[in-house]
């Protein structure tokens, strides 16, 4: 009796740990966002990255992850968020948000990656950080005045609450629809990131 009571004790106790694995996502590559999150854009799958120029594994994702995001077309509404994990991560947050409000984000993204991760330059105080914005075409005190700008600080506020709020602690992690949350180590890899990504902006996709 006792024997056929630990043998049930162990299955049931199987069938719950299923169940959480179910009710989580965990074996299929995700993690629920909980609570839910608000997206920006209705009508359009959100697609969020968090990620820190310091990082190398957000480095080798980058060219990965803009192939996918073209081959997502107009079904997905794709924002970069900046981790702000310490006041280093801050000091590269700034920079994002700094090039964003002076709208050239997209030109000076791949440069400012690869001169942290292949040039090795520090890239953190305002004095350096002016000397790569007017290498690439920035007037001076056009980047100052964005740097110390109320919209980049209110953007740096809003990036330090949003890590917590999506569960992030590691980059690079991909938040879809404010429900789901995946990277490499949540997916099994890279690879099988991608694939998860594809499945769940399918499923918030359907009708």
């Amino acid at each position: 009796m006792v024997k056929v009571f630990r043998g049930l004790l162990w299955l049931f106790l199987g069938l719950y740990v299923q169940l959480l694995w179910a009710e989580t996502g965990v074996e299929k590559g995700y993690e629920n966002v909980a609570p839910v999150q608000p997206v920006e854009l209705a009508g359009k799958v959100e697609v969020i990255e968090f990620f820190w120029y310091g990082c190398p594994h957000c480095f080798s994702f980058e060219p990965v992850l803009n192939e996918w995001v073209k081959k997502q077309g107009d079904q997905i509404n794709y924002i970069r968020v900046p981790a702000v994990f310490s006041k280093r991560w801050g000091r590269h947050a700034k920079a994002y948000f700094t090039a964003q409000a002076l709208d050239v984000s997209e030109q000076l993204h791949a440069d400012f990656f690869n001169a942290i991760q292949v040039k090795k330059q520090r890239l953190e105080t305002e004095d350096q950080l002016v000397k790569f914005f007017v290498a690439h075409g920035v007037n001076e005190q056009d980047f100052r005045n964005a740097y110390h700008s109320f919209l980049v600080d209110a953007k740096m506020r809003q990036a330090q609450s949003m890590g917590p709020r999506y569960g992030v602690t590691s980059v690079p992690t991909i938040i879809i629809n404010g429900k789901y949350r995946s990277n490499a180590s949540i997916a099994g890899g890279q690879s099988n990131l991608l694939g998860v990504m594809d499945q769940l902006v399918a499923v918030e996709s359907a009708p």
